[in-house]
């Protein structure tokens, strides 16, 4: 029998689901919540076959969710609810460890089909959500070698990136507000651009931080 925890912020839809499932006697419902706030507190406590998981939760979002379950090295499978298809949110959540997702308007004839796939081992996902992923591991992968920066100037970058000053960075790094302009002057160089906003908008589309 696989054990499932839900989490969904709208009641009725919950309840469908777990209605859904629990109609199937392959499946138990060992959690139902509307929020993730104590999610890894829940997921512990309890040996889940697989986590129902929306996306657009209160409080916080099923993405940080996902981020919290898999930084407690919790490995249950999760399946990503949402209500839009190919935008960034899904596939943020997959980058974050999540094991694909399902269109809500798709629950009532795919469900079963999308929870068998993800138990096996397969990712439910669309085409185009495949692409942004398998890219950005490429993107992962190359750019180290691609920019050679340095430790120091990748946490520099990182600090930019978050919109902190020189001088923040600096008591950050605990380094003198001179080194960090030289180390931003390299960065600049080995990213070939010309200013902060240019070095921040490449670090972030190309996930160098």
């Amino acid at each position: 029998m696989v054990s499932v925890l839900i989490y969904e912020d709208n009641d009725l839809l919950r309840e469908s689901i777990s209605q859904m499932l629990l109609l199937n006697e392959e499946y138990t419902i060992i959690g139902s919540h509307g929020n993730v706030l104590a999610v890894v507190d829940e997921v512990s406590a309890k040996e889940a076959d697989l986590i129902l998981m929306d996306i657009d939760m209160p409080g916080m979002t099923g993405i940080e969710a996902v981020k919290k379950i898999r930084a407690a090295g919790l490995d249950v499978p999760i399946l990503m609810l949402t209500v839009f298809d190919d935008n960034q949110h899904v596939f943020d959540a997959l980058c974050e460890g999540a094991s694909g997702y399902l269109l809500k308007k798709h629950i009532s004839s795919r469900l079963f089909d999308a929870i068998a796939e993800v138990l096996t081992g397969g990712a439910p996902m669309s085409p185009s959500i495949a692409r942004m992923v398998i890219q950005s591991m490429q993107v992962k992968q190359a750019t180290p070698d691609l920019y050679h920066l340095t430790a120091r100037e990748k946490e520099v970058l990182q600090l930019l990136s978050k919109g902190n000053s020189y001088k923040l960075i600096a008591a950050a790094c605990e380094i003198t507000i001179d080194t960090v302009r030289a180390h931003i002057k390299k960065i600049y160089g080995k990213l070939h651009v010309h200013s902060q906003t240019e070095a921040v908008s490449k670090a972030i589309n190309e996930r160098l931080v």
